[in-house]
């Protein structure tokens, strides 16, 4: 067993097909007997994966800053609700308690927590697998940008291998639950490389 963490969706102005996506992630995480940490919303793609993931057995722990409590209405039916006093501290204690990341389509704020948790992984500040679920492609852009920062030398062709990609629910888990992944190599390593 292994607690996951599930960045997503709070917008209730998605299309449906969004939520329902993160209802079959919620259901699958029970099935495979793992725990969810989340953002601690109610609502939406956050809600819907809290919410499957409990009605098939799994436990819950939504993590949400004070401010957020009224906009996103807190997921009080969580195993445990962590209020912290920004978003900072709350990524840093979903990080913390998570084994594997899952990122879903999301907006500014699932994308930022995407990026943190690449760019941590590419810097060995931790190993734990990546893995970002997007059947239509919405993120299709940031693997190009990806690329294109790469081709232009920002970026080592090695970033790419700290995250997976699945385009369906099972996959993903599958993902999740591989042997870690060979780590890039460390910053040590590339700056020693470098002419």
């Amino acid at each position: 067993m292994a607690t996951i963490c599930v960045f997503c969706a709070s917008s209730e102005h998605i299309d449906q097909r969004y939520v329902d996506l993160a209802a079959e992630v919620g259901t699958e995480l029970a099935r495979r007997g793992h725990e969810l940490v989340s953002g601690g919303g109610s609502v939406s793609c956050m809600g819907a994966v809290a919410n499957a993931a409990r009605a098939g057995g799994a436990r819950t722990v939504g993590v949400i800053p004070g401010q957020l409590l009224e906009w996103e209405v807190a997921d009080e039916a969580a195993d445990e609700l962590i209020v912290t006093p920004d978003m900072r501290v709350r990524k840093g204690e979903m990080d913390r308690r998570a084994d594997a990341f899952l990122t879903l389509p999301g907006g500014l704020g699932t994308l930022e927590e995407l990026l943190e948790i690449w760019v941590a992984r590419v810097l060995r500040m931790h190993d734990k697998p990546l893995v970002v679920l997007d059947p239509d492609g919405v993120f299709a852009p940031l693997r190009q940008q990806v690329d294109e920062l790469v081709a232009a030398g920002f970026a080592r062709p090695s970033v790419r291998d700290a995250v997976a990609w699945a385009s369906d629910v099972a996959s993903a888990f599958d993902l999740l639950e591989q042997p870690r992944p060979q780590l890039p190599p460390a910053v040590e390593e590339v700056l020693e490389s470098e002419p």
